[in-house]
């Protein structure tokens, strides 16, 4: 028994799965992850960065999608990012992206080492992803990664809400200000790692 949950699962055997279970899961390694909750300025992050993809795309073949969607970044690896654009031919009854060309993780300390680091590498793989976003919760920052036409990346911070993020691969610009919008932030701005060296500190 013990063996037989070690193996590898397929994709395949893992939608089906997950079909049957009330939470989200990652499949890394080929083994079930489970995903982790989010306060609620995720959420309102995430809420708004799709409202402003699907009136930019509309019209264009391109659909956003939230966590419930997935990438495949491997063969025996899917993930979950809180925002994707979709631009492939979806279909209806699929568990993942047909064509991913965006996809955005909003930064929580539980995950933003892992997010920021291992994830990257592996959305870097995805073939046809143009951009990739991280967004810091406690104060406006976006850290931007965009594919160039030689297939090389480059990144670049984006900082203030009167900043724009421009994503020409895809025909959409996010203003700082619409990603942010309704985000109340710490009397004192400060990124998410922060708040988990303070909370390590006092042993929470």
């Amino acid at each position: 028994m013990a063996e037989s949950a070690r193996r590898r699962w397929t994709i395949e055997e893992f939608f089906a799965w997950q079909e049957r279970q009330p939470d989200l899961y990652e499949l890394v390694g080929g083994q079930p992850q489970l995903m982790a909750g989010a306060k609620n300025v995720h959420d309102d992050i995430v809420v708004n960065i799709l409202t402003e993809l699907k009136n930019q795309t509309r019209g264009s073949g391109c659909r956003p999608f939230t966590n419930d969607g997935a990438v495949q970044t491997g063969p025996s690896q899917i993930r979950r990012p809180d925002v994707g654009l979709d631009c492939g031919n979806r279909k209806p009854g699929a568990f993942t992206a047909a064509g991913p060309r965006l996809v955005v993780e909003v930064l929580s300390p539980s995950t933003r080492d892992f997010d920021a680091i291992d994830k990257l590498g592996e959305y870097k793989a995805v073939d046809g992803l143009d951009a990739i976003l991280f967004v810091e919760p406690n104060q406006p920052v976006v850290r931007l990664w965009l594919r160039g036409a030689d297939g090389s990346w480059s990144a670049r911070t984006i900082e203030g809400l009167d900043a724009e993020i421009d994503l020409p691969q895809i025909g959409v610009t996010l203003r700082m200000a619409a990603v942010y919008d309704g985000v109340t932030f710490p009397p004192t701005p400060r990124l998410v790692v922060e708040d988990e060296a303070a909370a390590l500190k006092s042993g929470r």
